[in-house]
């Protein structure tokens, strides 16, 4: 594989590996770089999808199954009494119902080709049943660790897979360390972090690629997404610049990122200046995927959104659930909690001037309503 690993804060550079490493001196976790081909254009692209897009990705044999390629749908109704051009980028029309899948894609097939016969992950949910899928569909073995508490229908999807699945009681962090030390333990299985491995944000970057396709070879003022560890932020930010790097865009958008009140961490730290994202004692809430207290990239997605010009919005439940049916209601477009974040963060927004009316929004609808009932606080 062609590339490099390359920590974000500093010179320090590693040639790919399957696990994810952390820059020795920094401490955060590594990007995964590679140069695209001299002078592409957009019309060299071809199929649909995530693969579409890899002259920009990993040089690896592809693992796929239709992943990416959502509808970017037009608000009729409420971006219009908001005053605002505003789409949504459909994520749960994804294999799996998430997001998720398009990382899960290109980390699947960068670590099948740097010899990984079996892969562990610790997830809320929809990182777990996009492994699971993506493994299953290499011919590779998955354990997950999963909290306890974790949405039902996300546990029976990941074991429908033929996962193995582990739950773990307590804190969403104990699945973190109960994975982190069963790896450190099986010299055989991987760890495939979808919040430290290089690869799974290089495949997220693929929403702004698409982003811009679908608009017409342009990009929004402005795109807000639900923030947990950060991956979809990143992936943003980077396809974004990426585009710009390649003379296809102009500017890079403001990227804003949502979390729950309940755990914000991101948001604590943007507002007052800290240079690293900490929630010391996260509360129960109804966007279980984004209840992550201390992110693994939390000082590289502070920089992010400060050099984007972007602003952090914690979003009480009651805006949570109620952005939830708006957009059903309201629009036709069914999601989970985690995913009506990007719509509930919008007021704020506009009331602190950040976003401004007549501006084009898009929002990062992360995943489908049917990974969720409707209402539920598991965490």
């Amino acid at each position: 594989m062609t590339g490099e690993l390359r920590c974000p804060l500093c010179a320090f550079v590693v040639p790919p590996a399957a696990e994810p490493l952390l820059c020795p001196a920094c401490g955060v976790p590594l990007d995964y770089r590679c140069e695209a081909p001299e002078g592409l254009r957009p019309s060299e692209l071809r199929g649909r999808g995530v693969w579409r897009y890899a002259p920009l990705l990993p040089d690896v044999e592809p693992v796929t199954l239709g992943e990416g390629g959502t509808p970017l749908v037009r608000s009729l109704r409420l971006g219009p009494e908001l005053g605002l051009d505003l789409g949504f980028k459909v994520e749960g029309g994804n294999p799996t119902g998430s997001f998720k899948d398009r990382g899960a894609a290109v980390l699947v097939a960068a670590l099948r080709a740097l010899g990984a016969e079996a892969v562990a992950d610790d997830s809320s949910g929809n990182a777990g049943a996009a492994l699971a899928a993506y493994a299953a569909r290499a011919g590779m073995r998955a354990v997950l660790y999963v909290p306890s508490h974790a949405s039902g229908p996300k546990l029976a999807q990941i074991e429908a897979y033929g996962a193995r699945l582990v739950r773990v009681p307590g804190p969403r962090e104990r699945a973190t360390h109960a994975v982190e030390e069963a790896c450190r333990g099986n010299l055989g299985l991987v760890y495939a972090s979808h919040n430290a491995s290089p690869f799974f944000p290089a495949g997220l970057a693929t929403v702004a690629y698409e982003v811009f396709e679908d608009l017409g070879g342009e990009v929004p003022d402005h795109v807000v997404a639900p923030v947990g560890g950060g991956g979809l932020l990143l992936g943003l930010v980077a396809g974004f610049r990426r585009l710009r790097d390649l003379g296809w865009i102009g500017r890079v958008p403001r990227v804003h990122a949502a979390q729950p009140a309940a755990c914000a961490p991101l948001v604590r730290a943007h507002r007052s200046g800290a240079v690293d994202a900490i929630e010391p004692e996260p509360g129960p809430t109804v966007a279980e995927g984004a209840r992550i207290s201390r992110p693994a990239r939390g000082r590289q997605l502070l920089l992010l959104l400060r050099s984007v010009g972007g602003f952090a919005v914690a979003v009480p439940e009651e805006g949570i659930l109620r952005a939830q049916s708006e957009l059903a209601e309201r629009e036709g477009v069914y999601v989970e909690p985690t995913a009506a974040l990007a719509l509930a963060a919008l007021p704020e927004l506009l009331a602190r001037g950040t976003i401004r009316p007549g501006e084009r929004v898009v929002l990062v609808l992360t995943g489908s309503g049917l990974k969720a009932p409707r209402g539920r606080s598991p965490c």
